[in-house]
C-alpha cells in the first residue's frame, strides 16, 4: 500500500506547486478558501523557525514509525492509516529540508482555524484512522 504514501506526497507537491506566493480566493464563499502562508513551525507554527531540527525529528519519527510497524501485521484499515501517516509526514519533510518552510494553503473560512495542506491532511486523517483501529479493532495489530 506504500502508493496510498507516494499519492499523498505527490498530491501535496502539485498543491503547492500551483500555489504561488500572494495567493488568496475563495472555492467556496465562506466555507473553504486558497491562501498561501509559509509556516517555519509545525501544527499552529511551534518550533516556529527551526526547520532543520522540525525536518530531524519528522525523519525519526517516520523511522521509529518503520520500526514500530516493522513488528507487527497491520488490518487493512491500520495500513491505510499509516501510509496516509507516513505520506503526509515525508511531504513536510520534504519541505522543510529544501525550503526551511512548509507551505499551507486550505483555509477554512468559516472557522477561525490554522492554514493547513494536503499533507497535515493526511497526517489528521491518518492519525484519526489509527487511533480509531487501536481503540475499536482487537484485530487490528497482532504480532508477527
Amino acid at each position: 500500500m506504500i502508493w496510498i504514501a507516494v499519492m499523498v506526497v505527490v498530491l501535496d507537491r502539485v498543491t503547492k506547486l500551483l500555489t504561488p506566493p500572494g495567493t488568496a480566493f475563495s472555492l467556496l464563499p465562506g466555507i473553504l478558501g486558497i491562501r498561501y502562508a509559509e509556516n517555519t513551525g509545525m501544527a499552529f507554527s511551534l518550533l516556529s523557525g527551526r526547520p532543520w531540527l522540525l525536518g530531524l525529528l519528522s525523519l525519526l519519527v517516520i523511522t521509529i514509525g518503520f520500526l514500530v510497524l516493522k513488528r507487527y501485521r497491520l488490518s487493512r484499515i491500520a495500513r491505510i492509516a499509516a501510509m496516509l501517516m507516513l505520506g503526509g509526514g515525508v511531504g513536510n519533510m520534504l519541505d522543510r529540508f529544501f525550503t526551511g518552510f512548509v507551505v499551507d494553503m486550505i483555509e477554512l473560512e468559516f472557522v477561525r482555524f490554522a492554514i493547513f495542506n494536503v499533507a497535515d491532511a493526511a497526517l489528521t486523517v491518518g492519525t484519526v484512522m489509527m487511533a480509531a483501529c487501536l481503540l475499536l479493532d482487537k484485530n487490528a495489530f497482532e504480532r508477527k
